[in-house]
């Protein structure tokens, strides 16, 4: 069994890498400090863990998290565009400094591969669909920014340091344990949220921005994938389902999946999102094995499904 270092376990999508682990009989050790990430997302776990409350921004706690770890899934952050274009300064710390210094403490130790979580913000609005990994970036906000940086940082030190990094740029992701109550929360929890309430969606601007939306356990697998796939040290790697949907095509499957008949508000377009989001997949397919377990319709469907039954407790 190795021993995998979660950075960000408590949250999203790294609590749900944590549960896949645990199942195919990994030792798991969680680095999290609690601001994004929630412990009811472990609770059900904490028994088979080792929970290393710290922050990324702790250098001597970095050295610490990583002391005998096999495998570094990074996915700790502030994962927010508007977060960022409110407070780009912690964005900065979080995500820049805070991937180096987990870089840095890894470097010259026993780990075999750190798997950074990035983002398919750093193309921003180029015209270009789909967007494939040689894509010039142009980052539109802080956060892109920050996540482009650390990119670099990933592969900087596999040429210079020889420590293995791989990064996957992640497309929109969703499902299980994604919290609709933060002021920053992403569109898909927020709309189910809402319309199981009764109540209606905002979109801000005309509601045709697409997103090439995936399902979180797509990016479990790909987190796993990367983490031992053979000659791809310092790779970068889009992880989608290759497809997109419009936010008015996003309202009309959640009224199908609920039984609704809710029309979406609109509001003014927000500062620093992008129009139209869509992966080429072809790489990941190609080189680490990646597909696409769980399509757009069946992820929306378990979510539903989710969050139906985490309001029934």
């Amino acid at each position: 069994m190795a021993l995998y270092l979660v950075t960000g376990g408590a949250g999203f999508i790294g609590s749900n890498i944590v549960h896949e682990l645990l199942a195919r009989g990994e030792r798991v050790r969680v680095m999290d400090n609690f601001s994004t990430g929630r412990r009811s997302n472990l609770s059900d776990v904490l028994k088979d863990i080792e929970l290393f409350p710290g922050d990324l921004r702790d250098l001597n706690a970095c050295y610490c998290a990583v002391r005998g770890v096999d495998y570094v899934l990074h996915q700790g952050a502030i994962p927010s565009v508007q977060r960022s274009v409110d407070d780009p300064a912690t964005t900065n710390d979080a995500n820049i400094t805070g991937t180096l210094n987990i870089l840095i403490a890894a470097r010259g130790t026993q780990v075999k591969r750190l798997v950074y979580a990035s983002s398919s913000a750093i193309y921003g609005d180029s015209p270009s669909l789909p967007k494939r990994e040689d894509l010039p970036p142009n980052p539109k906000s802080p956060y892109a920014v920050s996540k482009l940086a650390a990119e670099y940082y990933c592969r900087t030190f596999t040429e210079i340091y020889g420590l293995e990094t791989v990064s996957l740029r992640y497309f929109n992701v969703f499902g299980p344990r994604q919290d609709p109550a933060s002021h920053y929360a992403a569109v898909i929890p927020l709309f189910i949220k809402a319309m199981l309430a009764g109540r209606q969606p905002v979109i801000y601007g005309d509601g045709l921005q697409s997103r090439d939306f995936t399902y979180v356990a797509n990016n479990v697998q790909a987190n796993l994938l990367a983490a031992t796939a053979d000659g791809v040290a310092g790779e970068v790697f889009n992880i989608a389902c290759g497809q997109r949907y419009n936010l008015l095509e996003l309202v009309a499957a959640l009224n199908d999946i609920l039984g609704t008949d809710i029309e979406p508000t609109f509001a003014p377009p927000r500062p620093g999102d992008v129009t139209h989001s869509l992966a080429d997949i072809s790489r990941a397919q190609d080189r680490l094995g990646y597909s696409v377990a769980v399509d757009f319709r069946t992820g929306l469907e378990k979510t539903v499904e989710w969050y139906r039954r985490v309001e029934e407790h």
